[in-house]
This record gives C-alpha cells, sequence and structure tokens, in this order.
C-alpha cells in the first residue's frame, strides 16, 4: 500500500504550510517522511546550493499531494520574511542551526531542528529560550525516542524492571570510516560558499567539505562525538531518566589518519559522571569492532540483565535464569513502498523518523513538548561538548546545569560561546 493519501487519521486534516532550510541529504529524508504521515503543503525549500535546492524541488513536487513546486530561497531570512510557515524543518550543516531556529520561531513558526541542536552552548540556551519565549514547539533530530523496537525495549525491558539496578552502560562508534587527504580547490559555481560558511570561520574549499562530508571538521560542528555519540547518549539518557551529567572527562585525538585532510578524532573515550551511573563512549575509526551485531550502540548493564540497543536491533541478556529476548528493527517496506527506491535514504531509519514527525504533530496539535523537546537536545548536544572541550583541555570538566556553565575553570568557560565571523552575530539567550 502505497504511502500517498493514506495519512494516520489523528493528522489528515494537518495541511499545515511547511518550508525546508538546507536540502540536502538529511533535510529531504526529514520532509519526505513528513509529506508521509500528513498532508502537508511544502511552500517553500531553502539551500545556497543551487543543484541541490534544484534536486529538492523536483522530489518534493512529485511526492506531496498537490504535486506543486515549492518557491525557493538561498537566504533563509528572506524565506522567514514570508512569515506564511507553520511548519519550518531544519536540515543544514550545525553551524547553521542556531540562527534560522530562532528566526523561525520568531517569525511563529514550530520547527523540527536537526541534532546536533548547535555548535556551543550558548547557542544551545539562546535557542532553548527562544523556543520558549515565542512559545512554539521544538522537536529534535534524535529519533532513536521514537525508533519502535527501541521504544519496546524501553518499556518491557528497562522500565519492566528486568535490568535491576543499572550503574554502567557504554556506548560506541567502530564505523571504519576511512580518510584522505584532498586538495583545496575552488568551490563551485552552484555554490554560494560565503553563505555556507556563514557565522563559521572561513576555510578554503575542498571536496571533503561539502556535500555531507562537513562533520568531519570541527569549525562546522563537533566531529564524531557531535554527529554520532549524541544519538546513543541521547538514546541512553531517554532510556533511563537521566538528566544532565554532573562531570565529563575525554581524551583522545588523530592517532590513524594524522595525515589526512579532517581535522576532527578519529579515536575518542569519554566519561559521563552521572553519581551513581557512568556512561562510557568509545569510537574509533580504524581497527575491530568488540561486537560486529553492535558497531554503533549501547550496551546497558544491570545487575539482573543486559540490554544491547541500536538502530538496528535490541537483545536482553538475562543474568542466570530467565529468558533471552531479540527484536529486529522493522522496514515498513509494504506500507511505503517509494523508501525501496528513494536514493539515499536510510531505510532502516524511516520508520523512526516517521513516527518522530508524528510525535512533532501531535504535539503541535495539544501545544504541549515533543519526545525530542529542544530542553532534551540541549542536554545531550552539551554533553557532547563538554567531551570534546575536556578532550582540548586535558582535564575533566564539572558542570552545573542549572547556571549552564562549568564550575571553577574559567578557561572552560569561555569557550562556551565560539566566536562567529563577521558580520554574523552570535545569539544571547537573554536577547531572543
Amino acid at each position: 500500500m502505497s504511502a500517498f493519501g493514506n495519512y494516520a487519521a489523528e493528522f489528515a486534516d494537518q495541511k499545515k504550510r511547511v518550508g525546508l532550510i538546507g536540502c540536502g541529504w538529511y533535510g529531504k529524508v526529514d520532509l519526505l517522511r513528513l509529506i508521509q504521515v500528513a498532508p502537508v503543503e511544502v511552500v517553500s525549500l531553502c539551500d545556497v546550493d543551487k543543484q541541490l535546492l534544484a534536486g529538492a524541488v523536483e522530489i518534493v513536487s512529485t511526492r506531496q499531494a498537490s504535486k506543486k513546486k515549492p518557491r525557493t530561497y538561498s537566504d533563509y531570512r528572506e524565506m522567514l520574511k514570508e512569515k506564511d510557515l507553520d511548519l519550518v524543518l531544519i536540515g543544514t550543516p550545525d553551524h547553521w542551526h542556531a540562527l534560522p531556529m530562532i528566526a523561525a520561531v520568531q517569525a511563529g513558526a514550530d520547527v523540527y531542528v536537526q541534532k546536533p541542536i548547535s555548535v556551543d552552548m550558548i547557542e544551545g540556551q539562546a535557542m532553548v529560550a527562544a523556543a520558549r519565549k515565542y512559545k512554539r514547539v521544538v522537536q529534535v533530530g534524535t529519533q532513536r525516542r521514537s525508533t519502535p523496537h527501541l521504544i519496546e525495549a524501553r518499556e518491557n525491558i528497562v522500565k519492566a524492571g528486568k535490568l535491576g539496578k543499572v550503574a554502567q552502560v557504554e556506548i560506541c562508534c567502530y564505523y571504519r570510516w576511512g580518510r584522505n587527504k584532498v586538495p583545496n580547490i575552488n568551490p563551485p559555481d552552484y555554490l554560494d560558499y560565503e553563505m555556507w560558511t556563514g557565522p563559521a570561520p572561513m576555510r578554503p574549499f575542498n571536496s571533503q567539505v561539502h556535500p555531507r562530508s562537513w562533520r568531519n571538521f570541527m569549525e562546522y560542528g563537533n566531529g564524531i562525538m557531535g554527529d554520532m555519540g549524541i544519538h546513543m547518549l541521547d538514546a541512553v539518557r531517554w532510556m533511563l531518566d537521566l538528566g544532565a551529567p554532573l562531570r565529563v572527562s575525554s581524551a583522545g585525538g588523530i592517532y590513524m589518519y594524522s595525515d589526512c585532510t579532517p581535522n576532527t578524532p578519529d579515536t575518542q573515550i569519554a566519561t559521563f559522571d552521572f553519581g551513581d551511573l557512568q556512561v562510557v563512549w568509545t569510537h574509533r575509526l580504524w581497527g575491530e569492532c568488540p561486537d560486529p551485531k553492535y558497531p554503533w550502540g549501547f550496551t546497558i548493564y544491570g545487575d539482573k540483565g543486559t540490554l544491547k540497543g541500536s538502530v538496528m536491533s535490541y537483545d536482553f541478556i538475562p543474568l542466570g535464569q530467565g529468558t533471552a529476548i531479540h527484536k529486529d528493527v522493522a522496514y515498513e517496506r509494504e506500507q511505503y513502498p517509494e523508501d525501496v527506491t528513494e536514493k539515499d535514504i536510510e531505510i532502516h531509519v524511516a520508520p523512526a523518523v516517521r513516527y518522530h514527525m508524528k510525535d512533532l504533530l501531535a504535539a503541535i496539535t495539544s501545544r504541549s513538548k515533543p519526545v525530542a523537546d529542544i530542553e532534551q537536545g540541549y542536554i545531550s548536544t552539551t554533553s557532547c561538548i563538554l567531551a570534546n572541550m575536556s578532550l582540548k583541555l586535558g582535564r575533566s570538566l564539572t558542570w552545573d546545569a542549572k547556571a549552564g556553565r562549568i564550575v571553577g575553570d574559567e578557561e572552560a568557560n569561555r569557550l562556551l560561546q565560539r566566536p562567529y565571523r563577521t558580520p554574523w552575530v552570535h545569539p544571547d539567550p537573554a536577547n531572543v
């Protein structure tokens, strides 16, 4: 059965006007899943890459019910000036999350913003402040919270007490993503590289930066920790109802690919101290994976059993007597056959994104907080940034979550806000 016209009953009348800022990989993935679950009208698309923008126009016009081609923009500010959008999706690189999200809620729109929400803590604090000030619903793209088999594991394993007392969690990413050295070149004529760079430091253009590989550069994000680490840390926080860590320590660096273009750590270990619970992250882009079934995932250890989880499955292993439980991801190919032929889709993640969009729409209807509310995204993002700061400074950091500052470390506190490149102005939580 095709998804077109077969919307969930509770969203069948949600004909919201939607705009997308950032029409690359996951911007389109998110938008096309939204189109599958509600009869929205995508009226505006924005990107600084003319090729990505043109491609998004074509696929959206074939997928949405009206078959209309959305308006196009190269500057999100011009798009938001129209003030005719109910919902704005933000799928830009990380350094372009804060300013568009704040501008969108100021323009009266609810927002879906990709993770991590920001590149620094003060950006994140300003984003939370803006969402609350303008009373907008903001969902963050940490869709493990909406992954069907992980929801089942949370309810039937964790909440049911099958793990017993939990005191340690391991989270990891062991994908062998090779790196190489690539010379700088002139940016292509279809890309406005000045606008793409925006508030980030200007560096020579490199084909490893755009499209998609910008996560390998600290100028635009927070590396593997801020890309893969936030997903699993956030999943564990949701599973176990954790707030912010009290202390964070981390070590690592570029140990294996030192003569390559990317500048983010290829090897990193971080410990998130939640008091009576330690969460330990490990990533390396080389070598063997300890458990080939879970190259990217979490392992929650309790005194009665262990739970392993990932985007692909979960496994409960009881200690002593008991029955092991295994569950695989559900693909939903039959319900949404267009997933099968969609270019670059992560088909195993598509159901989670659909459920995440449904949760957002329900929260918009009730004017309540969604499952991945902006504040939850801020906590998980901040935790990962703290890990990178610890690695950079070479010491543990004690976090005062209420004050939004690091305790007794003014050098570290000076890193809470990255400098913005002129003429862009860093958002201020007290004045959004």
